[in-house]
This record gives C-alpha cells, sequence and structure tokens, in this order.
C-alpha cells in the first residue's frame, strides 16, 4: 500500500461509516415518532383518563415531559405518521421488545409491565396494511428519513403519496429538493405527460441525491440526539446567495409566461472594469431582458445604482433594434427580512405597471419565496 492508497482507504472507511451513522440515528428516530403516534392513538382510545384531558392531550403531554424534542407540533405529526403507516408494526415490535428488556425497563413496577404487555400484544395485532401497492416497510424505513415523511404526510391523495415515496427511494431526494417537486407538481406533470417513462426518467436526471450534510442540518436528527445546532452548520452568505439563486431561477422558469433563462453571473465590461450580473432572463412576450439582482446585507442605495448601469449598459450594447428596453429586479436579504425592487431604464411607470408587471412574479411572491429559502 502506497500513501496514495491510505489516504483513500481511510477517506472511504470513513465516508461509509458516517453515512451508516446517519442513516442508524435516522431510522431510530422515525422508529420513536412511530411509537410515539402509537401509544397516543391508544391513549385517546382507551386511556383510563382520557376524557379528562380530551382535546388538551398533546398540550399536557409536552408540559408534563418539557423536553425541547418532545413538542406538541412532534405529538401531531407523530399520531398522524402511525395512522397513515399502520404497516410498521411488525417492522417496529422488535425495537419495542428491546426497550422492554433494557435494565432501567426492568426495574418498573409491575402495573406499568403490564401497560407494556398490552401495548405489545396491540402492536403484533394492528391491522397490516403491506400489500403490493404500497412500498415495503423495510424499504421505507432504511430510505426516508421522518423528515421526508412530514412532507409526504401533507399529501392526501395516497397514490400522489406514493409516487413521491418512490421518487425519494430512487434517487435519494434531499427534504428540501422533494418539497421542490411537490411545489413544482411533478405527480401531475407526469400525469399529463405522453409518455410517461420519459417524463419520470427526465424528472430523475435533474434530481441531485441527498448528502449527508443535508441530513445532518436536519432540525429532528439535532432534537433527537439532543445536541445543539452549532454556528458551523450554519449557512455562510455565499452559500445562502446560491440557494436563493437556484430557488429563484426554478421558481421564474416554473412560472413560465415566456421566461428564458440566459445566463448566471453573466459577466460584462464597462469601462475598463469586469461586472458580474446574477441572473439574466429573455422574456419572450415582452421581448426584454429581465435583470435580477441578489444581496445578501442590508439594503444600500448604491444596489440600486449598480443595477440601473446593467440596465443602461444592456440597453446600449446589448438591446436588439426590436427589443422592448430590460428591466431589472433587485432582491434584497438580511436575516428575516426582504425587499424586492423592479427597476427599469427609463421606461415610463404606467406602461411598465399595465403592459409588464402584469407577465412579471409580483414583489410579494418573490419576497415570499426568499423568506420561504431563509427559514428552510
Amino acid at each position: 500500500m502506497n500513501f496514495e492508497q491510505l489516504a483513500t482507504i481511510i477517506t472511504d472507511t470513513h465516508q461509509q461509516l458516517q453515512q451508516s451513522a446517519v442513516k442508524a440515528v435516522n431510522q431510530r428516530l422515525t422508529v420513536r415518532n412511530w411509537l410515539i403516534g402509537f401509544y397516543i392513538v391508544e391513549f385517546e382510545q382507551n386511556g383510563e383518563d382520557r376524557a379528562t384531558y380530551g382535546e388538551q392531550l398533546l398540550k399536557n403531554l409536552e408540559q408534563r415531559i418539557n423536553q425541547k424534542a418532545l413538542s406538541v407540533t412532534l405529538f401531531q405529526w407523530s399520531r398522524k405518521f402511525y395512522l397513515l403507516y399502520p404497516r410498521f408494526n411488525l417492522l417496529i415490535k422488535h425495537s419495542f421488545m428491546l426497550i422492554c428488556e433494557t435494565p432501567s425497563h426492568k426495574l418498573i413496577v409491575n402495573e406499568e409491565k403490564q401497560i407494556y404487555e398490552t401495548l405489545s400484544h396491540k402492536l403484533q395485532n394492528i391491522e397490516n396494511e403491506d400489500n403490493d401497492e404500497n412500498i415495503p416497510a423495510e424499504k421505507l424505513l432504511s430510505s426516508i428519513s421522518f423528515s421526508h415523511f412530514i412532507e409526504l404526510m401533507k399529501i392526501d391523495n395516497p397514490v400522489k403519496r406514493l409516487y413521491y415515496e418512490m421518487l425519494t427511494i430512487q434517487t435519494g431526494l434531499s427534504v428540501r429538493e422533494l418539497k421542490r417537486q411537490i411545489d413544482a407538481l411533478s405527480y401531475e406533470r407526469i400525469g399529463l405527460s405522453g409518455d410517461m417513462e420519459h417524463a419520470l426518467t427526465t424528472i430523475q436526471q435533474k434530481i441531485h441525491p441527498q448528502t449527508v450534510t443535508d441530513t445532518v442540518k436536519d432540525d429532528y436528527f439535532f432534537e433527537f440526539l439532543n445536541i445543539p445546532q452549532q454556528r458551523v452548520l450554519l449557512l455562510k452568505e455565499s452559500e445562502l446567495e446560491t440557494l436563493l439563486l437556484d430557488h429563484l431561477r426554478d421558481f421564474i422558469i416554473e412560472l413560465g409566461n415566456g421566461f428564458c433563462f440566459e445566463a448566471r453571473q453573466k459577466r460584462i465590461l464597462i469601462g475598463d472594469e469586469y461586472f458580474f450580473i446574477d441572473m439574466v432572463f429573455y422574456h419572450r412576450i415582452l421581448k426584454a431582458h429581465i435583470l435580477l439582482e441578489v444581496k445578501i446585507s442590508p439594503f444600500d442605495h448604491a444596489h440600486v445604482s449598480q443595477l440601473y448601469s446593467y440596465l443602461n449598459y444592456y440597453k446600449a450594447e446589448v438591446m436588439e433594434p426590436d427589443d422592448n428596453p430590460p428591466i431589472g429586479i433587485l432582491l434584497v436579504t438580511n436575516k428575516n427580512d426582504a425587499l424586492v425592487q423592479y427597476a427599469t431604464a427609463g421606461m415610463d411607470e404606467q406602461i411598465f405597471v399595465s403592459k409588464y408587471k402584469l407577465q412579471l412574479p409580483t414583489e410579494q411572491q418573490l419576497k415570499d419565496l426568499i423568506l420561504k429559502t431563509i427559514r428552510q
């Protein structure tokens, strides 16, 4: 073995075991949440004092347990998870039995032991819906994290949910990418396609698989392990800018309405200095270029001046005789706020509002997208 081979072996070992560790944590997290849902539903149906708590059960549970990771929101998702995926019962029974074998469990009083024995019996007899029309429970548990399941549970149509389960397993979707596929109506577009197999292949080729880093940025992952998210895991400004531009490009293209993507970080020469425009589109209906600038910082009037210099450059150097003047969109975001401003190269405001603005995303649409991206 030479030095390069040593380095390769160590790297491969690290990556494989890191992935295995993350996968193991995700599986335990999913099992825990299914069992929590099972316990809650069992109490709601058969609990001795269930009438005392009624609709306040989950809130009272949160206050009584008093652990950050065990909240009303988690209890609500766990209950829904159990009800939507009862076929996990036999798979999870093994984990339940392991809990019963722990030293601390063996010390509990006889009355509580009887409760566990009753739960174990009921767990065994839950109606199993794992048929040929469903993805096997083992495959779901080994391939999909609980954060993925949350997005899947938001889908009421079981066939549609099955499609996104399959897409997640086949392509290794990150949670963010799964949300994007759902928002982009991937399922509906497949159904409308004349060649469904080709359409699915095209969608799969555009998907970037989830990485270990994607997984460990998950809030549920850290709360389950009782580890605070470290500052090193927060997005750097350059990463946030890249993420915003990715989302904006996809968002604008999926709006349709004539948008054609031309360039990202478009280099232009003004005087003897090069500048880079974050994103350039051409709108075939408006017959005008759309220049988009993103600033991860507090608003500064210099941002507007810079955008106007780009618009004037396009108007003088790029615009064809039958083109309309270019339009600029300035997006400024700082922490939890966002500002969206349109800019025109000397165009009459009334003409812009009546003719152009109808074809463009609204300021509120863009602002909502920015804030959604920041908070993910």
